[in-house]
C-alpha cells in the first residue's frame, strides 16, 4: 500500500517529468484549477495563479531557455499534505543554472498540487553562469552537475 508521503513524492516527480517534457496538459493535470506558484521577487508575472498559468509559464521556459529540472532531495510529511524539495533548474539554451527549494501543499487526496512556494539558493546574478550557494560541495554531496538528457537526442 502506498503511504501518503509516497503519494506526495510520486506527484512531485510526475510534475517534474511534465515540466521537462514541456507537456502543457500534463502540467495542468498536476494542479488544482486555482493552484498557485509563488516565486522570489523579480520574475515577471509572478505569482502564477491557476493551473493554466503555471503550465504556460513552464512551457515558455522550456521553449525559450531550454529549461530542464532535476530533483535533488524530497522530504514529504507523513500525512502527505505538505512536502519540500531541493531542485536544480538547468537553462540549457542560455547557459545558466539556478538552484533552490520549494514547499508544496496538496489537495486532500494528494492528487493535485494546490500551492508551490519557491526559494532560490541565491539571487539570480546574470553575470554568473551557475547560481547556487557559495562554496557548497554540490558534487561531493551527490547533486546533479549536468541537466537531464533529452530523449531522442544523442
Amino acid at each position: 500500500m502506498t503511504t501518503p508521503a509516497e503519494k506526495a513524492e510520486a506527484l512531485i516527480r510526475h510534475y517534474f517529468e511534465m515540466c521537462n517534457a514541456g507537456d502543457r496538459q500534463g502540467l495542468i493535470d498536476c494542479f488544482t484549477a486555482d493552484g498557485t506558484h509563488y516565486f522570489p521577487p523579480g520574475l515577471p508575472g509572478a505569482p502564477w495563479r491557476g493551473a493554466e498559468a503555471v503550465a504556460d509559464g513552464w512551457v515558455r521556459c522550456v521553449e525559450k531557455m531550454g529549461s530542464k529540472w532535476t530533483i535533488e532531495k524530497i522530504l514529504a510529511g507523513a500525512d502527505g499534505k505538505e512536502a519540500v524539495i531541493e531542485w536544480t533548474h538547468w537553462k540549457t539554451g542560455i547557459g545558466e543554472v539556478l538552484r533552490g527549494d520549494e514547499w508544496y501543499i496538496f489537495n486532500d487526496d494528494i492528487t493535485k498540487i494546490r500551492e508551490i512556494r519557491a526559494y532560490y539558493a541565491s539571487p539570480v546574478n546574470k553575470n554568473e553562469p551557475v547560481n547556487q550557494l557559495h562554496d557548497f560541495d554540490y558534487e561531493g554531496r551527490g547533486y546533479h552537475l549536468h541537466p537531464p538528457a533529452v530523449e531522442g537526442r544523442d
